[in-house]
């Protein structure tokens, strides 16, 4: 019953949505309103308020850190811990608190590789900055990253059940991504510092 307690407890601390709580705070815009109607960092930073963006960001990677962090002090075993790190995600994307419509799950994807692995969740993240750095789009970023968080996860953990929970993570980001995935596809996905083709959303 302990673990879970544990797992349901993940998916309603996933379910949190920061970009919506942090946007009340600053008397924002609801980010599902507005931009790609996400409520993720990226589309809060959109508000033009950067503190809001960066506590968004900050509460995303927490809760999928924390999550998977009080899973493991708690002693849980390993097919535990990964059912808490599916579970923080899951409540994420489809959060109980908001009608099962939930963010694209980048940042708390990063909390819980930082739980699992400090040095996985860096390589990622290290690979998420520099591709953004050399292309500045925000979804390839995380579609390059997220590809390769399974390729990173092998190499540190072998073939292992972490390194299948990877997989599952990249995997339902991969979904979350799949109107980017087209726009990229299309060559109409906007980034940053460039200017929106056409009257496509943004990602």
């Amino acid at each position: 019953m302990n673990e879970f307690a544990f797992v349901l407890a993940a998916y309603l601390l996933g379910s949190v949505s920061f970009g919506i709580l942090v946007s009340r705070v600053f008397r924002l815009p609801d980010p599902r309103t507005t931009g790609s109607g996400n409520p993720g960092a990226t589309n809060v930073l959109r508000s033009g308020k950067k503190a809001a963006a960066l506590l968004t960001l900050l509460g995303d990677i927490g809760k999928g850190w924390l999550a998977v962090w009080l899973a493991q002090r708690a002693g849980l075993e390993s097919v535990w811990v990964c059912a808490v790190a599916l579970s923080v995600f899951v409540g994420h994307l489809y959060p109980v608190f908001y009608g099962f419509k939930g963010g694209k799950g980048v940042a708390t994807v990063g909390g819980i590789l930082i739980a699992i692995s400090p040095w996985l969740g860096f390589g990622v993240m290290m690979t998420w900055a520099l591709v953004f750095a050399i292309w500045r789009v925000s979804s390839l970023s995380a579609l390059i990253a997220a590809g390769l968080s399974p390729v990173y996860a092998s190499a540190y953990f072998g073939f292992s059940r972490i390194t299948a929970t990877v997989l599952l993570l990249t995997l339902l980001l991969v979904w979350k991504h799949r109107s980017n995935i087209q726009r990229l596809l299309n060559g109409t996905e906007p980034g940053f510092g460039k200017s929106k083709p056409g009257n496509q959303p943004p990602e």
